[in-house]
């Protein structure tokens, strides 16, 4: 995958727990509830486009932000999408 999708889609995720006063640990504990086994250091790693996402964790992570996709995979520069 593209290294500068990856990091645009972590700062995606990061404003969006931000917006959603989350913290990482939080989220990671509302997906290990949803059954998707995600450490806070996941998290940490998906925010700065270290580590891939998976399907399942997309669909979760949407749900737990109240977000849309458009908003997670926004890549444009301007924000808008």
């Amino acid at each position: 995958m593209n290294e500068y999708i990856e990091r645009r889609i972590g700062r995606n995720i990061r404003f969006l727990r931000e917006r959603a006063k989350m913290t990482q640990e939080q989220v990671s504990a509302k997906m290990q509830l949803a059954g998707c086994d995600v450490t806070r250091s996941a998290i940490a790693k998906i925010e700065v486009g270290q580590r891939h996402l998976y399907p399942d964790e997309i669909i979760l992570l949407r749900k737990i932000l109240h977000t849309s996709y458009e908003e997670i995979f926004c890549i444009e520069d301007n924000g808008e999408c």
